[in-house]
């Protein structure tokens, strides 16, 4: 539609101007061809009663009644309505009109001077266009045929006739009506083709634009599909997480409550006053209880440590600096070594699965550090950056190589599943001067 209308404007104006300059070109190669045929004729009549225009400065009797018996009669006379015969210098030398006989000197026009430079000019006058100060009663062609000197070739005058132009008129109109008629068929026809190209051109985008908005509309459906399975998992996930953790604590009770107990009981049996003051055992069978009970005792502390492991601390109304805070504590009293904490605008509210993973992620963190870099220069940091939470837990180290990680290791991979779980992302950064683990996770909880 776009093209049909402002392809249509531009197609118009161009088939008036087009229409306009063949037009005049027309007009002006017929009016030029239509003058060069009367002049021939009116030249081979005249020519013969001129004398020698060079000579004579003006024309005697004889001569002129010659041409006025010549111009009066026949053809000519019927289609010459004037007819004058100029000198270089603006004299009339002879006219048929009455009003200005020879001897009759006037301005010379552009005309004129071109037929005195050896050039034929013509130019059509409709009925009532003014020219000269007259208004002929009917179409007249001007034309002004320079005169020739026959052995020089030198113009010696002008000779300028008045045709009756009423057939060249009628002539001419059917000439111009042919040539816009044929313009704006060209234009016609050319604008046709050209619609065809475009509406084409139009039905292939529509088709291709439908096809494009059905397949966005597919990828979007998809992408909601996956953004909502998306979400599926991490709720899963964090429920899952929270869970588990439950899970760990029923498992660390059950230990401490079971088996740990169990232990408890059977080492203060062996360390009873029956058996010590029991004169029947021997020194093997004494050794051997001894023995016994610091195996005892040994697993009682081990089955302690698992439970301290297992079982998170209390951490569902604590806010970020404080999981943090309870998270070095525990290490220091473990290992006995130093921990740097350093907090910068936490948020005062965390999804109770992600106050687990930065739990779990800062304790397992420290104890990579303990374990691989000796406690050397351990660190803690957390900041805020928009809607995410950054922690990150540093030591300084010796580093490792991170191309030698494998995969199946329970720590690092077990740090970088429950991460991105939750939707964020872990870290490992390692060089001589130390080891970085970053975890991010978004403050929001999944809806």
């Amino acid at each position: 539609m776009q093209f049909m209308s402002m392809g249509g404007a531009v197609s118009v104006c161009a088939m008036a101007l087009i229409g306009a300059f063949v037009s005049n070109r027309v007009e002006l190669t017929v009016t030029s061809n239509a003058a060069a045929t009367t002049a021939l004729y009116v030249d081979s009549v005249i020519a013969p009663l001129l004398p020698d225009m060079q000579s004579n400065e003006a024309l005697d009797d004889t001569t002129a009644r010659a041409l006025d018996e010549t111009l009066g009669q026949g053809a000519l006379g019927d289609r010459l309505l004037l007819f004058r015969l100029w000198r270089s210098d603006g004299t009339v030398l002879y006219a048929n009109n009455p009003t200005a006989r020879g001897g009759t000197k006037r301005a010379i026009d552009d005309m004129l001077k071109t037929a005195f430079s050896g050039k034929m000019v013509a130019r059509f006058v409709v009925t009532g266009e003014e020219s000269e100060g007259i208004k002929p009663a009917v179409p007249i062609l001007k034309i002004y045929n320079p005169v020739l000197q026959p052995w020089s070739g030198e113009v010696v005058a002008v000779s300028e006739f008045y045709e009756a132009a009423g057939e060249f008129q009628q002539s001419l109109l059917r000439t111009r009506l042919h040539t816009w008629f044929a313009v704006a068929a060209f234009t016609f026809v050319f604008f046709v083709l050209l619609s065809a190209i475009v509406l084409r051109g139009s039905r292939t985008i529509e088709r291709q634009r439908h096809a494009l908005k059905q397949r966005v509309e597919e990828l979007s459906e998809s992408l909601s599909q996956n953004t909502a399975l998306r979400d599926r998992v991490q709720r899963a996930t964090q429920r899952a997480t929270t869970l588990n953790e439950g899970y760990l604590r029923r498992i660390g009770a059950d230990l401490h409550d079971g088996p740990a107990q169990l232990l408890a009981y059977a080492a203060l049996r062996l360390d009873s006053e029956a058996l010590r003051r029991s004169t029947a055992l021997d020194d093997v069978s004494k050794n051997e209880i001894v023995a016994i009970k610091a195996s005892l005792d040994e697993a009682m502390q081990e089955i302690r440590t698992m439970c301290s492991g297992l079982v998170l601390p209390r951490i569902e109304g604590a806010s970020l600096p404080e999981i943090l805070q309870e998270a070095i504590r525990t290490h220091r009293m473990r290992t006995g070594t130093s921990v740097n904490l350093s907090v910068s605008a936490p948020p005062e509210h965390l999804p109770p699965a992600a106050r687990i993973c930065i739990y779990r992620f800062v304790q397992e963190g420290l104890n990579n550090a303990y374990r691989h870099a000796g406690g050397i220069g351990q660190a803690v940091s957390q900041r805020t950056e928009g809607g995410l939470v950054i922690v990150e837990v540093a030591d300084r180290g010796s580093g490792f190589d991170l191309n030698q990680v494998r995969p199946t290791s329970l720590g690092l991979a077990g740090l970088r599943e429950r991460v991105e779980s939750l939707g964020g992302t872990f870290d490992i950064a390692s060089s001589e001067t130390g080891t970085v683990l970053r975890m991010t996770t978004s403050i929001e909880e999944t809806k």
